[in-house]
């Protein structure tokens, strides 16, 4: 008898244990009315961030700063991790759970503003770590932007890449989720950039910047 997905699905997201921290910014999230990433997810962005040895990363989408902890989890006692959103609210609910965390404020960056207006400031090649988790109209711009600001052998995030599930489901037409099977189709396609789509949370699309 074949195994149940879903049950493999539910271990998956069951098996991380989140702390105080990260279970207040989830709180925080609620009442704020942001979605978080999912505990595995969040385990998922931790590792991610320590394997890739990063020193400088962005983050688009701060929600209440869940991400931005597990992400600085990973990344070295070095790195700096810029963090973006539009809502005053949520970057200061980001910058509690940094606090809490025992993150030194030197080590984060938020800057409160769109990120169509604010990702093409940044600099090219400079960034180890792109992870986005913001709207999904503006995916494939920012998707744009982040090839641009990664350093060859950095890495690029997207969270919820499935749509809360939908990107595999033929007749579901609508607008967020033939955005994100745009945006699969274009890091897939791009020679610049190696892939791979993975099932986690509700769906993390991964790429890297290859080496010239």
């Amino acid at each position: 008898m074949a195994a149940d997905k879903h049950n493999s699905w539910s271990y998956t997201e069951g098996l991380p244990e989140e702390d105080d921290t990260l279970l207040r910014a989830r709180d925080r999230s609620h009442e704020l009315g942001v979605t978080a990433v999912t505990p595995a997810v969040g385990a998922a962005l931790t590792v991610l961030a320590a394997a890739t040895k990063a020193v400088t990363a962005v983050e688009v989408g701060a929600g209440a700063g869940v991400s931005g902890v597990c992400l600085l989890r990973g990344l070295g006692p070095q790195a700096v991790l810029t963090t973006i959103d539009a809502d005053v609210d949520h970057l200061r609910a980001a910058r509690e759970a940094y606090s809490e965390a025992g993150i030194p404020s030197n080590r984060t960056r938020t800057i409160s503003g769109r990120a169509s207006d604010v990702l093409p400031r940044l600099t090219d090649a400079a960034y180890d770590l792109v992870f986005i988790d913001a709207d999904k109209g503006g995916l494939p711009a920012y998707v744009d932007q982040a090839t641009r600001l990664l350093k060859a052998g950095g890495m690029l995030i997207i969270n919820d890449a499935l749509d809360q599930d939908r990107v595999p489901e033929p007749a579901v037409r609508e607008p967020s989720t033939n955005t994100l099977r745009q945006v699969g189709k274009l890091v897939r396609d791009d020679e610049s950039l190696v892939s791979a789509l993975l099932p986690t949370g509700t769906g993390l699309l991964l790429a890297v910047k290859q080496r010239s």
